[in-house]
């Protein structure tokens, strides 16, 4: 029997809701066997992020190194890539493993205001990790910074996903979680534009939202789904983990990874 298999690049959440904890989490749920490389490790609860160590570049390589040279993998997302040396080493590794269904969510900012993303690593983000990828994931925070356009209504989605994709990945979805109405994701294939749509839930369970709708995408992608297909099913299993969200701390409510019958 094979099992696919998936890889998170990624930030530890001590506080359980987001980074590489929702993305194994998200792997599991979607029987897929889960993989994890390191990148940072954060203090951080459902108030905020207390503290961030970033780790040496060349540590995360060998982390790298070691997965994919003995399981290899069948997809795999980039999270929280802090460092322009982490970008780079990321990238390099990605490359010679040829790791062909990659999807980046370009994590930034915490839901906090936190920035988790410094600003050396944006260039080098933009230069060495978005050629790799099948996919980007930006919300609209981060198309804004990443298309160098205010990014407030769809046709803005639209316009910032052609400038986005001229950076190198062969697809951008950008999701739009920050409108007013519906939650509408628009994916950008370089030839036309698919739009997913579902009722927006008015919920406070929403940490970790976009580290489990691309950890829900590579598994698709790990299982051998077509990208639409597979941004489709992890939007349809996001909005029901939003919807049997919790509140395990003080502040912001996380997601029910584990649905009874997904």
């Amino acid at each position: 029997m094979t099992i696919p298999r998936a890889l998170t690049v990624a930030g530890s959440d001590s506080g359980g809701g987001a980074g590489v904890q929702a993305d194994l989490k998200t792997f599991s749920a979607y029987r897929v066997f889960g993989m994890s490389v390191l990148t940072a490790i954060t203090a951080q609860n459902s108030v905020g992020v207390q503290g961030v160590e970033n780790l040496p570049p060349e540590f995360v390589a060998r982390q790298l190194e070691s997965v994919l040279s003995d399981f290899g993998t069948d997809a795999a997302k980039c999270g929280m890539l802090s460092t322009a040396g982490i970008v780079r080493a990321v990238a390099a590794k990605l490359r010679e493993h040829r790791v062909e269904k990659l999807v980046v969510d370009p994590v930034m900012i915490a839901k906090s205001g936190d920035p988790l993303l410094q600003p050396d690593a944006r260039e080098a983000l933009v230069a060495d990790m978005l050629p790799l990828a099948l996919v980007v994931t930006p919300n609209l925070h981060e198309a804004s910074a990443l298309a160098e356009m205010a990014v407030a209504t769809r046709e803005d989605m639209e316009e910032a996903a052609r400038r986005i994709r001229k950076l190198g990945p062969r697809h951008v979805l950008i999701k739009g979680g920050h409108l007013k109405g519906e939650a509408v994701d628009v994916l950008f294939s370089g030839r036309e534009f698919t739009a997913f749509a579902v009722p927006r839930i008015d919920s406070p369970h929403t940490h970790g939202t976009g580290c489990t709708f691309s950890a829900a995408i590579a598994a698709g992608l790990a299982k051998g789904r077509p990208l639409s297909e597979a941004v489709r099913d992890a939007k349809a299993y996001v909005t029901r983990a939003i919807r049997e969200g919790f509140s395990p701390g003080r502040g912001v409510g996380v997601l029910r990874h584990f649905l009874a019958d997904w």
